[in-house]
């Protein structure tokens, strides 16, 4: 039967963590799409009920729609709703907002066509706008030649002029000169009876460029025609030929361009649709706009409603204010109110959705704005007079209401993550503290069980646990238990080895000496001496096995005494130097009393080992160095030789039993690795530690011996 271990656990909280955050986001995004058709279908149904208003209702509609059937921007003309009166004083101050509106007129704007023409000789921009019952109109004129009319003449077309013709409500074309001496307040001529006209009032002003005219007149004597022309005359003697430029000909009244100018009746019915969140349109036929209400920056729709930002009333709302909504915010977009509308007062209106809603369709349709910033939302509906679209009504709103609303969503989702993280984690923690501390534990109790040197000292309590680790202490204590058994075998396998061995070889030895006292032939005398040499060597190794088993029983045994490590290493070297007197030795040993707690005879004992291992290696004619200084509390003793290097890898394991790095050519002798051994017992006993190392030189190999003194 299976069981749910730890792994299926981790599985299991891993898959949910991750899962409630992914579940979460996906839910917030489809919400976002069905509130987008929530807000498209709501914008439908209001510019529905809005045509409704409008519908069968041709008196709102007959001055509005007497035009050309098709607008020719420049030609005819758009008053657009101003938001102030204008100061008639020509500095175009309060036109500054409308810049962008200004229509350019070039030399495709002269009656006469002049392939010479240059801009400096003459052009302008102008635009018409709309206040309270006025018309107002401005004129940038650009002209390097600029001629007054003179004081003293009666003539107002001998000089630069501006000519208005417009068609008045009754029918009659009327034409208006202005005329000015100076620079100042200046007022219109009928161009016919040459009589002073105050209804058309205005100011001229002169730049360095040429000069500037603004005007202002009622919209009670103004048709839906109206056209405006330039007459720049540079000289007297110019006068048949002067340029005229002109936004269309006024020298026939049908060429004149046409003129719209707002709705005020479908404005006042526009207006009480300003708080419904939406920017509205009425556009006629011919896609010219007739009223306008409300601003798209605050065309949020009814999602916006009630999801403004409040100041933070408790600590968490400041706390989530402070440090988390700028986390988030990393991420999420706030919808900006401050971004480029290229429709947020225009003439002519277009769009898919305009076109399908002339053809007798509602459509609705969605859009980019220019620097990426928002999304509108379009939606237009017919207006039917008599079973015929007279025009439609196109209500916008940006998307930045559902976005508002979709980052509350995402807000509060991601403090339920954060929460559930936060427990999550802190869940984990406990349970991975609990499985880090059994785990622990067990290691602990490994260790202590094995020493360093791979002996086998105590054993492991195994858990009773039904889970991984609970499974892994019980396949340790059943490892260690039985490495302990073979351990023990092999630690007696060299006492027991040498015990059975001394019986036969004493008796092999007894039989060859026995033999050898007997006449021999050359020939069976040679096979004697390679049996009593075979017997000898056996013997050595049975002296070296009962060597380390002794220390290994002498070390359990021993008490500790005081003794002087100085004098004990200088009488060794001495009896070394009477010993091997064809090998040259180095000595560098202090000359203070080096106290220490042990057995001298176990230090003699290790410096044995460590001057045979470097006889054995050291090269012909080459020096043992041997040292013994006190550093921290510490004897150093090291004996270093010039001969062959360690094997990479191999410092560390040179001290355990058995080991050996004899080339075959040097085991002349027999070697069972335990020399080193001893000397990593000896140091052991006394507390100390014991390395190998090549030297700097790297010609030669430096064991060094650090032993701690006695207080």
């Amino acid at each position: 039967m299976l069981r749910f271990g730890l792994r299926s656990k981790f599985i299991v909280l891993s898959c949910f963590l991750f899962l409630l955050p992914w579940l979460g986001y996906e839910y917030v995004w489809e919400m976002e799409k069905f509130l987008r058709q929530g807000q498209e279908k709501t914008l439908v149904g209001t510019t529905r009920a809005l045509a409704t208003a409008l519908h069968e209702r041709p008196a709102l509609f007959d001055e509005q729609t007497n035009f050309l059937d098709q607008v020719i921007k420049g030609r005819d003309l758009y008053a657009y709703n101003l938001k102030n009166p204008i100061q008639l004083d020509g500095k175009l101050t309060d036109w500054e907002p409308y810049k962008p509106l200004f229509w350019h007129y070039n030399k495709r704007y002269l009656q006469k066509t002049n392939k010479d023409h240059q801009a400096s000789d003459l052009s302008f921009d102008h635009m018409v706008g709309k206040f309270d019952n006025y018309l107002y109109a401005v004129f940038n004129v650009t002209d390097n030649t600029l001629i007054y009319r003179a004081k003293n003449s009666l003539s107002i077309t001998n000089n630069d002029h501006l000519k208005i013709g417009l068609k008045a409500p009754d029918g009659q074309f009327n034409t208006y000169i202005i005329a000015p001496r100076q620079d100042g307040w200046v007022n219109a001529f009928n161009a016919d009876t040459k009589a002073p006209f105050t209804k058309i009032q205005g100011y001229f002003k002169r730049t360095q460029t040429g000069y500037t005219v603004e005007l202002r007149f009622p919209l009670a004597m103004l048709g839906n025609k109206l056209g405006f022309a330039i007459v720049d005359t540079d000289s007297l003697s110019e006068l048949p030929n002067a340029n005229v430029m002109s936004t269309s000909n006024l020298n026939n009244p049908s060429d004149l361009g046409s003129v719209l100018v707002p709705s005020p009746e479908i404005s006042r019915i526009l207006k009480g649709m300003g708080h419904s969140g939406s920017r509205i349109w009425v556009v006629d036929n011919h896609h010219r706009v007739l009223a306008q209400s409300g601003t798209i920056q605050n065309a949020d729709g009814v999602w916006a409603d009630g999801l403004k930002n409040q100041p933070p009333k408790n600590a968490w709302q400041r706390f989530e204010q402070t440090y988390l909504h700028p986390l988030y915010y990393k991420i999420l977009t706030r919808p900006e109110n401050e971004f480029i509308d290229t429709l947020h007062d225009v003439a002519s209106m277009q769009g898919s959705h305009l076109a399908n809603a002339l053809k007798g369709q509602p459509a609705s349709s969605w859009r980019l704005t220019p620097d990426s910033k928002a999304v509108i939302l379009s939606a237009a509906y017919p207006i039917w007079i008599e079973d015929k679209v007279i025009g439609a009504v196109i209500a916008e709103e940006t998307t930045n209401g559902v976005r508002t609303l979709r980052n509350k969503s995402l807000e509060k989702l991601f403090n339920v993550i954060l929460a559930v993280m936060l427990i999550g984690t802190v869940t984990l923690f406990f349970f991975a503290s609990r499985i880090s501390s059994r785990i622990r534990r067990l290691r602990d109790t490994a260790e202590q069980a094995i020493d360093a040197q791979g002996r086998v000292t105590g054993s492991i309590s195994y858990s009773d646990s039904n889970d991984e680790i609970g499974d892994l202490s019980r396949s340790f204590a059943n490892i260690v238990s039985r490495l302990g058994g073979y351990t023990d075998y092999l630690e007696n396998m060299s006492s027991r080895l040498s015990h059975e061995l001394r019986t036969p070889v004493a008796v092999v030895r007894s039989s060859l000496e026995n033999l050898q006292s007997l006449e021999q032939t050359e020939l069976s005398q040679k096979y004697l001496d390679r049996a009593s040499e075979g017997v000898e060597r056996l013997g050595k190794i049975i002296t070296t096995m009962s060597e380390a088993t002794r220390l290994e029983q002498s070390i359990q045994s021993n008490e500790p005494e005081p003794f002087d490590l100085q004098k004990v290493i200088n009488g060794c070297m001495q009896g070394y130097q009477l010993t091997y007197p064809n090998q040259l030795f180095t000595l560098d040993v202090c000359q203070n009393k080096l106290p220490m707690q042990g057995a001298p005879e176990f230090i003699a004992q290790l410096l044995d080992k460590l001057i045979n291992n470097a006889l054995e290696f050291s090269q012909a004619n080459t020096a043992i160095n041997v040292t013994l200084q006190s550093k921290d509390s510490q004897a150093v003793l090291s004996v270093s030789n010039t001969g062959p290097l360690l094997p990479e890898g191999l410092s560390e394991h040179i001290f355990d039993s058995m080991v050996s790095v004899r080339s075959q050519h040097m085991q002349q002798q027999p070697h069972l690795g335990l020399g080193l051994y001893i000397v990593r017992l000896v140091c052991d006993y006394h507390k100390g530690s014991v390395t190998a190392q090549n030297n700097t030189q790297n010609n030669g190999v430096t064991f060094t011996v650090s032993l701690p003194l006695a207080n």
